[in-house]
């Protein structure tokens, strides 16, 4: 349902480095670019998270109660996705564990910018 997510970025080319990385460990890689964007992805027709220098020309800023979530498929995954995140100079946001009842398990972090994210999954 979801196609691509954007995140705003005032550190193009260290937002680049980071999720080249992050998102290097999970398979995906940069699905499209061009001078202000760069979408990464598994595939053209799977869906993406794209940073971008914004349009309007104005400062990017985080948005208050937007989050980006990561899905995984184990808790190993998790787990090593939010390291990474801080390995890269991500900042945390709440260690991998359990959330509520239903077998929610989540780490969450904040990029280089400050917009906020989460690696899950349902056990």
């Amino acid at each position: 349902m979801i196609g691509y997510v954007t995140l705003g970025t005032n550190k193009y080319d260290e937002a680049a480095a980071f999720y080249d990385a992050l998102l290097g460990d999970i398979g995906a890689s940069r699905v499209m670019e061009a001078d202000t964007f760069i979408a990464w992805g598994v595939s053209p027709k799977s869906p993406a998270l794209s940073i971008i220098k914004p349009q309007d020309g104005n400062a990017a800023t985080v948005g208050n109660g937007v989050m980006v979530a990561i899905a995984m498929d184990s808790t190993d995954k998790v787990d090593a996705f939010h390291a990474k995140a801080l390995e890269l100079g991500g900042s945390d946001e709440g260690a991998p564990g359990p959330r509520g009842d239903g077998g929610f398990y989540a780490g969450y972090f904040r990029d280089l910018d400050g917009n906020k994210l989460n690696a899950f999954c349902l056990t």
